[in-house]
């Protein structure tokens, strides 16, 4: 199915600010970004269980890790001026939500690049913060080129 219309307003006008404070592209990004590490860590968490245990599990993912993630990978600029955490979030999720609607990365490669990147035991809370910030992080930079440039 064809939804690439969704965005053809974004893509014309190419701002940064534009596609990073979309509202609605946000929320879009919200499900895909809490589905894609809800499964990339349910493959983390199977193929690094001793048991051999198949584990599913279903999380939110926390704007801290997202804020995070979004800073370290330089995108701040997509962000609102004196953004905080919620808004970094929303940016961070409005950034994937662009690039998969516009089919340049699918939600196979995204679990893929997560669940690569994913280390540690996520069992502890703040290593699973660290390593998620790191593996989103990974994510945004590879997505980098595929973003408004000014």
């Amino acid at each position: 199915m064809d939804y690439e219309f969704l965005i053809k307003d974004l893509k014309l006008n190419k701002s940064q600010k534009a596609v990073g404070t979309d509202k609605g592209l946000a929320k879009i990004g919200d499900g895909i970004v809490n589905l894609t590490y809800s499964i990339a860590k349910s493959i983390y968490l199977t193929k690094n269980s001793p048991n051999n245990n198949i584990l599913r599990t279903g999380l939110k993912v926390s704007k801290k890790i997202l804020a995070n993630a979004l800073k370290n990978a330089n995108l701040k600029a997509f962000a609102i001026t004196r953004a905080d955490a919620h808004d970094l979030a929303d940016t961070a999720e409005a950034l994937v939500a662009f690039v998969w609607l516009d089919k340049k990365i699918s939600l196979d490669e995204i679990i893929g690049y997560l669940s690569q990147n994913l280390t540690g035991d996520l069992n502890i809370r703040n290593e699973e913060i660290k390593s998620a910030t790191e593996a989103f992080t990974k994510l945004l930079n590879h997505i980098k080129e595929f973003l408004p440039n000014k």
